[in-house]
């Protein structure tokens, strides 16, 4: 009887064991599908009308070379009144850096012609395509030969 009863007892603790290991894998499962939701939407260009392409003239007001993405501040002169500021989403800095593409690239004052696939919803803004400077100096995300 008493070889019965601690294998009922041995029986009863493997159950139980593998059904606190069933929760954990499922925990695990939930947490890994959580974490990934962010990844893909930060990685999105949903917003972004990839079928257009818009070329502005205007002034750099700032060139953001920070992580996880680099932007530019273009204004670009309105028809009437103050310039209007665009955001211009770029890559981060090493892709940047690859694309031969520096810190330095842009400076406050320079004068540029952007090419960009503007926002779905009419704002002043985009993602980059690619750069020219008045000094005749292209840049691309593809890097210089692209242009």
């Amino acid at each position: 009887m008493i070889e019965a009863t601690a294998l009922k007892v041995l029986y009863n603790e493997t159950i139980i064991q593998e059904d606190h290991m069933s929760k954990f894998a499922i925990a695990g499962v939930a947490a890994a599908l959580c974490a990934a939701a962010p990844a893909s939407a930060h990685h999105s260009d949903a917003m972004y009308d990839s079928g257009k392409q818009i070329t502005i003239n205007g002034t750099v007001k700032e060139f953001q070379y920070t992580n996880p993405h680099s932007w530019i501040q273009l204004l670009v002169p309105a028809p009437a009144g103050a310039p209007v500021e665009y955001s211009i989403e770029t890559a981060a800095p090493i892709v940047l850096l690859r694309a031969g593409i520096k810190p330095s690239s842009l400076q406050p004052g320079d004068k540029i012609s952007l090419r960009f696939h503007p926002l779905k919803s009419g704002a002043p803004g985009g993602s980059l395509i690619d750069i020219k400077k008045d000094d005749g100096t292209t840049m691309s995300l593809r890097g210089p030969a692209a242009y």
